[in-house]
């Protein structure tokens, strides 16, 4: 089953100023400017009177957009965005989605982006990943259209270029993918299809590929990996194994290994899901998208550390050989698991993935999955959950998500918590029996699969899919989760302090 094609990237050219006769040739021209703007601060526009009286309509607001069209044959659609005195950079990307929103109809094929009155440079940064996104066209399946959908082809930047436009547009690239690949369908994307797209995603960009299929994985002793398996129709599941190692890597060993949870279609096995509970689970496999695309990102950034990505690749269905509740099984690492619910499948086969990762000897783990409900039940949509085993880290870890505009929160990880995870028939429990924090004690079970001394950090995805997008991603598809992990390890470079605190 083949793909639909991934959309081509726009073009993005940089102009110092901006002149009439240029604004002219644009579908559109957006323009951040500080809440507290004068009206003299826009004089450098093109158009300035235009762009003066569209400032002096009402008292501006923070986070409020406006827009009018200039006078040019093209009526160029002007798009005015206010940006807070003290926007957190969440803002500034909420606030840059909004003016995308409102630039862009589907005739849309070219835009200016611009930073004037006030506004901090970076701001433009925000605008151009916002662009980015909104120039992406998802999966569409549609056998007629009744409109032409060009979408965005040419990005204009006013100004002073951004000084981190390769990490902006590496970040952007791979949100699109993480996106992509988690707004396919699972008749779309099925096992073999992931497989198929993983190996050419892993030539395009220089990975080495392998793939652990059911047989491998029974000699690897991973049982509760193959328990949730078993209930597929076809023996295809696996965990596909990539690896970048850039030119000067020091060792073949990656300090970095990123794993996700792969489940394309999750019915909540013999625990079957309700209707509305299980309509949206294709989206279930969006840890391992996000895994996929910042390995991809780090590549084209040419990070100088190796890292690994371990995707846990597998549906949870009903069926004759579908595991059941107080099935007893062994995971690769020997420990016992009594299953209590079918539907905390992910559990289950992060645990396998997350215990061979962990044989590759790497210096910090990183997992991402859309583990549990009860995670969204905490945060909504907005944020993510974050654990971790390492206490050090935790400031760290939200300072990320406050930099990145992905935003996480810590949840308790001490080690009483374990006590509603004891079993009388094996080593741990698969989960409580009720579903009381359930995303901690998620984050406790699967601690068990990780080398003791070994850094990692847990990503409970509650904020994968949401309705009318987040921040400056306007699909419901959120691809969260790339920003943060891109801040984290190529900006805040955390490799590199967890070494120098060793």
């Amino acid at each position: 089953m083949a793909l639909p094609p991934l959309p081509e990237s726009p073009s993005i050219v940089h102009r110092e100023r901006l002149s009439a006769r240029a604004a002219g040739a644009l579908d559109a021209l957006l323009v951040m400017v500080s809440a507290q703007a004068s009206a003299a601060s826009l004089a450098s526009l093109p158009e300035a009177e235009r762009w003066r009286g569209l400032h002096a309509r009402s008292t501006p607001l923070a986070g409020s957009v406006r827009s009018t069209a200039l006078a040019n044959p093209r009526q160029t659609r002007a798009v005015l965005g206010y940006l807070g005195a003290r926007a957190s950079p969440f803002e500034t990307l909420a606030l840059a989605g909004r003016m995308l929103k409102e630039a862009c109809a589907p005739e849309v094929a070219s835009i200016g982006l611009a930073v004037a009155g006030g506004a901090p440079a970076e701001s433009q940064s925000a605008l151009l990943s916002g662009a980015l996104a909104q120039a992406f066209a998802l999966p569409d399946f549609r056998s007629t259209r009744t409109r032409s959908r060009a979408g965005i082809r040419r990005i204009e930047l006013v100004g002073e270029a951004p000084r981190d436009l390769r990490f902006v547009r590496a970040s952007a690239q791979a949100n699109n993918l993480a996106r992509y690949l988690t707004a396919l369908p699972a008749n779309k994307l099925d096992a073999s299809s992931y497989r198929r797209a993983l190996g050419a995603l892993a030539r395009q960009h220089g990975l080495a590929m392998r793939w652990l299929g059911e047989p491998a994985l029974r000699r690897l002793g991973a049982e509760a990996f193959l328990a949730v398996a078993a209930g597929n129709a076809e023996r295809t599941a696996g965990i596909a194994h990539l690896r970048y190692r850039p030119a000067r890597a020091r060792s073949r060993t990656a300090p970095l290994a990123l794993v996700g949870k792969g489940v394309l279609f999750d019915t909540g096995g013999n625990n079957l899901k309700p209707h509305r509970a299980m309509l949206d689970m294709h989206i279930d496999m969006a840890g391992s998208a996000v895994a996929v695309a910042t390995l991809i990102a780090l590549a084209e950034l040419r990070v100088p550390f190796a890292a690994d990505a371990w995707l846990a690749i597998s549906e949870n269905r009903i069926g004759p050989r579908a595991y059941r509740p107080q099935d007893v099984v062994r995971a690769a690492n020997g420990t016992t698991i009594q299953v209590i619910h079918t539907d905390a499948e992910g559990r289950m086969l992060l645990a396998d993935t997350l215990a061979l990762a962990g044989r590759s000897g790497p210096r910090l783990m990183i997992d991402f999955g859309t583990l549990t409900g009860a995670c969204v039940y905490a945060l909504t949509e907005r944020m993510s959950g974050v654990f971790t085993n390492e206490p050090r880290l935790t400031e760290r870890l939200l300072a990320a998500g406050r930099a990145s505009g992905e935003r996480v929160w810590s949840f308790p990880f001490d080690a009483d918590y374990d006590s509603d995870l004891e079993s009388k028939v094996a080593d741990v429990m698969q989960c409580a029996t009720d579903g009381k924090g359930d995303h901690i004690l998620a984050a406790r079970f699967l601690s068990r699969f990780v080398p003791r001394d070994v850094p990692w950090v847990h990503l409970d995805l509650a904020a994968a899919l949401r309705p009318g997008g987040l921040g400056h991603i306007n699909t419901d598809v959120t691809g969260f989760g790339v920003r943060y992990a891109l801040q984290l390890l190529v900006r805040e470079r955390l490799l590199d302090q967890l070494r120098e605190a060793a």
